[in-house]
């Protein structure tokens, strides 16, 4: 009983036991990357908190449960868990139609809805739902965030140029700003420029310097050297003392729908990014991440964020890279992290409240620029050009509808993508090829030679519905396409791992056409889940034992001894 309650206790939270089993020497290196992180985290998450369309302050707020919490109960050891940009902006574009009465009203539905995304996450994990990650695949999410970079760089030209963008739009913020640039605030692009630079200077040469915080306490000291605030640059202002205190936000039933919806899409987006970020790291480093626990972590750190009058959030990839790089062995970097940023807020106030927000917005669009992954573009062009497609598309529908039907479109393509490779998939006759052992499809090689009136036949896909006439039209195609008398056709079902009702009439409808042209029906390399599916089919019960091969090569004997040809098809004159 002990064994297992240890067993237990490390799997649902795993952080326990790696306190409980830490290495010492590790504390070091632990220390400097959680000092680092934070100091990295402090101007990155006031940003994403204005990103979030909440007061800056919220975004460190945000993130004080998350580091704990994901300290405790998630499985990766490096994860950074908090206010993210993705998410920050879906948070903007889902509470921005229901807000009317100011900042307060836009904290209170920001907050409820992290609490939804956090109960999204727990009903996920209860009913072990991690697989749903894998419906966004790889064309799908470098389109996807690419549309989400372009979005969170749009939504901060106001907040950089000074000039007045009043349209909720992302066409309209552009006209905006272009038609009005006359309006435009010198000190605070300039300002915002210079922090722009800094950032891509700072990264380019010291990847390993907390440049954003860097980069912004120049600017807080340009405001108060030059008094830019008295020449209109715009400062975070004065930031409530203390830290946050549980609440539970209140909210209109009336719009309980649209945030639900909108919970569903950014949990989906949140999850997949998180999973994304630490397989990767997971992988590097050689140990192992629970997709499940991860669901459980997510839902427990989002509810505890919107009690905390936050926004929802997932991991940062940033943050995780600048951790890993300095060296970071589990996750009391993160609790070293968690006690930096509560000193600043419980004693450095008053310099938060100096940054200026056109600096804020410079972090904004130098993290949307690395969302933006042009190399993976180039290699999804040079790969196939039907998935450059993909991530094209997706970035259009994600700029062309809102971002939370983006999500919808994104996975809408995934699936249907996923569905046309199984509806028409790769197929082959297989035959021999001059001097190659095995059988290979004979499309692929020259000089390939068949033996007569035996077809053998390749699908590359499990049989279903969505496949099983597309199956029958080419296998009545590939017989047609031999020399008569065709004796035998041999399915080589080796990649036919799954098969649904559909697919077994078929096969019955088509033993049967081919029964009326004198055709044997047999099969080759049936996988035992295969067998168990069709054992009690009449399909298989109307196949002779004798025709049911363990091989191709067993299936090739059998013929040439019923019918006196080559073993070998190159050899013609012995055929």
């Amino acid at each position: 009983m002990a064994k297992n309650g240890k067993s237990g206790l490390r799997s649902r939270v795993p952080g326990w036991w790696q306190l409980t089993h830490y290495q010492w020497q590790w504390l070091r290196q632990d220390s400097i990357a959680g000092i680092t992180v934070a100091a990295y985290l402090i101007p990155q998450c006031m940003a994403y908190g204005e990103l979030a369309g909440v007061e800056p302050v919220a975004g460190l707020w945000a993130i004080l449960p998350a580091m704990l919490i994901y300290a405790m109960f998630g499985s990766s050891l490096q994860l950074s868990l908090g206010p993210e940009s993705t998410t920050a902006v879906m948070t903007a574009v889902a509470i921005g139609p229901l807000v009317a009465g100011g900042a307060y009203e836009a904290a209170s539905w920001a907050a409820v809805l992290a609490l939804f995304v956090g109960l999204v996450y727990l009903i996920a994990y209860i009913a072990r739902l991690g697989f749903l990650a894998d419906l966004l695949s790889k064309p799908i999410l470098v389109g996807y965030m690419a549309g989400v970079a372009l979005i969170m760089i749009i939504g901060q030209l106001g907040k950089v140029s000074g000039i007045p963008i009043q349209s909720e739009s992302l066409v309209g913020e552009v006209q905006d700003f272009v038609t009005q640039f006359n309006q435009l605030h010198p000190p605070t692009f300039v300002l915002a420029t210079a922090v722009l630079f800094f950032l891509f200077v700072i990264q380019t040469r010291f990847p390993k310097w907390p440049g954003p915080l860097i980069a912004v306490l120049l600017a807080t000291a340009a405001v108060a050297v030059f008094q830019l605030d008295q020449q209109g640059v715009k400062v975070v202002g004065t930031i409530p003392a203390g830290l946050p205190t549980p609440l539970l936000p209140g909210f209109s039933p009336a719009k309980i729908s649209t945030l639900l919806a909108a919970a569903v899409g950014i949990a989906v987006v949140g999850y997949s990014d998180n999973v994304l970020t630490a397989r990767s790291f997971a992988n590097r480093n050689g140990y192992q991440i629970d997709g499940n626990q991860e669901l459980l972590a997510l839902g427990i750190a989002n509810l505890a964020t919107g009690l905390l009058q936050g926004f929802p959030i997932s991991s940062s990839g940033s943050r995780t890279v600048i951790g890993d790089a300095l060296g970071s062995k589990t996750q009391v970097f993160s609790l070293v992290a968690f006690g930096v940023v509560v000193i600043v807020l419980l004693f450095l106030r008053p310099v938060l409240a100096l940054f200026p927000t056109a600096a804020l917005g410079a972090i904004v669009i130098f993290a949307a620029t690395r969302l933006i992954e042009w190399a993976e573009f180039k290699r999804l062009w040079r790969f196939r050009k039907t998935e450059w497609g993909l991530a094209i598309i997706t970035t259009l529908g994600v700029l062309g509808t809102d971002i939370l039907l983006g999500v919808a479109v994104a996975v809408g393509l995934s699936v249907i993508d996923l569905f046309a490779r199984i509806a028409r998939p790769h197929d082959a006759v297989l035959g021999k090829v001059p001097g190659m052992a095995g059988l290979h499809d004979i499309a692929d090689w020259e000089g390939t030679a068949t033996w007569p009136g035996l077809v053998i036949y390749r699908y590359d896909a499990p049989l279903c519905f969505a496949n099983a006439e597309n199956f029958k039209q080419r296998v009545l195609d590939a017989i047609a396409t031999e020399e008569p008398p065709v004796h035998w056709f041999v399915l080589n079902t080796e990649a036919i791992i799954n098969i649904d009702i559909t697919a077994v009439d078929m096969l019955e409808e088509l033993r049967q056409e081919l029964a009326k042209h004198n055709i044997q029906f047999g099969i080759a390399r049936m996988k035992q889940d295969l067998y168990g599916q069709l054992q009690p089919t009449a399909f298989l019960k109307n196949i002779p034992p004798e025709f049911i091969f363990a091989t191709l090569p067993t299936a090739v004997s059998a013929y040439t001894t019923q019918y006196p040809v080559s073993a070998n098809p190159l050899d013609q004159s012995s055929t």
